[in-house]
């Protein structure tokens, strides 16, 4: 809608005046009567509350002297709906489904997040029901907290660890010298678990690299494992190989690359960092600001050789774990046609595909990352 500006002067000046003039006259002769008008309601408002305090009051204390002098506390009721529900109501009445043919929103604020799952899922009966969480470069475990909360709530035991040099892990990233370095929080960790203990583990980002690195060498200890958005590398690849595969001169991670060369310029990078500036457009663009804010203050660089280092998998070990792929199809960090080739050179299982998500699911779509991890736990073993 555009305003339309007029040269003439006498008519278009009169006009303005006049209709000033009405608003005005109607704002002071309407604005008293809406306050006497509101005056009177709210003293009405106010009777009806005490009256309303009073019968309540009598009636507490009507059931007080009835309680059969045991002297116990009156239960409170929350809702008069619990007191009176609907005639038509019956007992354990299942949530009502839409007759549409269109999917509900996964975000739909109407439904509650432990409502999105298969309520007849027993975690109990599954292969595993522990879930493992590695981040990608940068991130930390704190990236999975809304996912943590709602496979908790879902039942699911979970544990995300923080990789060397990320998150609160206070080793020096520029000192991070091989894969296995930066990977060793959680082989420490598939280590301890129990004989014949099995996990899921989930990889984001480059934290794909790093479960693949685990499977190879824990391969008896994991159930399946899950890659989101991540790096699916081969055998004989390393994550730079695979980001080389964008030549776009425009690429947005090119750009807020910035090299860390804590040896001096003359020797190798020893990590990399992201531009601040670049981060919501590169790995947040349908993510909450709050988590945009949160990642802003909490990423870290991101260890340069393990970066460069080329994976050696072999099928006894890497091969032999169920492999699954979440693709994101909003992605500006590795974009979608990057992961179908991934997927292409190295077939999993099979491919969810996330619409509507950015590079970071957990924080633009948390609760169908949420039903598509739940999904793959009741998977059942071949």
């Amino acid at each position: 809608m555009g305003m339309c500006l007029s040269r003439s002067s006498g008519p278009v000046k009169k006009r303005q005046s006049k209709r000033l003039t009405n608003q005005s006259a109607a704002a002071v002769n309407g604005g008293g009567s809406n306050r006497w008008s509101r005056n009177r309601s709210s003293k009405r408002d106010d009777s009806i509350i005490q009256e309303r305090a009073l019968a309540a009051a009598i009636l507490l204390q009507q059931q007080m002297q009835n309680g059969g002098g045991g002297g116990g506390a009156v239960p409170f009721d929350r809702s008069a709906s619990l007191r009176y529900p609907n005639s038509n109501s019956k007992k354990n009445q299942p949530l009502p489904r839409s007759s549409s043919s269109r999917a509900r929103s996964l975000t739909d604020p109407l439904l509650q997040p432990h409502q999105l799952v298969n309520q007849e899922v027993k975690v109990d009966d599954l292969e595993t029901n522990h879930f493992v969480l590695v981040h990608g470069g940068g991130f930390g475990a704190w990236c999975w907290y809304k996912t943590i909360a709602l496979l908790e709530e879902a039942g699911f035991k979970v544990t995300a660890v923080d990789l060397t040099g990320s998150g609160i892990h206070s080793f020096d990233t520029n000192s991070i010298a091989s894969l296995s370095q930066y990977v060793q929080p959680l082989t420490d960790f598939l280590e301890k678990l129990a004989d014949g203990e099995k996990v899921i583990l989930v990889g984001h980002d480059f934290g794909g690299a790093c479960i693949s690195f685990a499977m190879e060498l824990h391969s008896l200890k994991v159930s399946k494992a899950v890659f989101v958005a991540a790096a699916m590398l081969t055998s004989g690849q390393s994550a730079l190989d695979m980001f080389s595969q964008k030549t776009d001169s425009n690429d947005l991670m090119r750009q807020s690359q910035i090299f860390i060369y804590a040896n001096g310029n003359d020797k190798p990078p020893t990590a990399i960092d992201l531009d601040k500036s670049l981060l919501r457009d590169l790995l947040f663009n349908h993510s909450p600001a709050k988590d945009v804010a949160l990642a802003s203050v909490s990423m870290r660089p991101i260890p340069f050789s393990p970066v460069l280092e080329k994976l050696c998998l072999t099928d006894s070990n890497y091969g032999s774990v169920r492999r699954f792929y979440i693709e994101t199809m909003e992605d500006n960090a590795i974009p979608i046609a990057l992961q179908q080739n991934l997927i292409s050179n190295n077939p999993p299982e099979q491919v969810f595909h996330l619409k509507g998500a950015d590079h970071s699911p957990f924080f633009s779509k948390p609760q169908g990352l949420h039903r598509i991890l739940v999904d793959i736990s009741r998977i059942p073993s071949t």
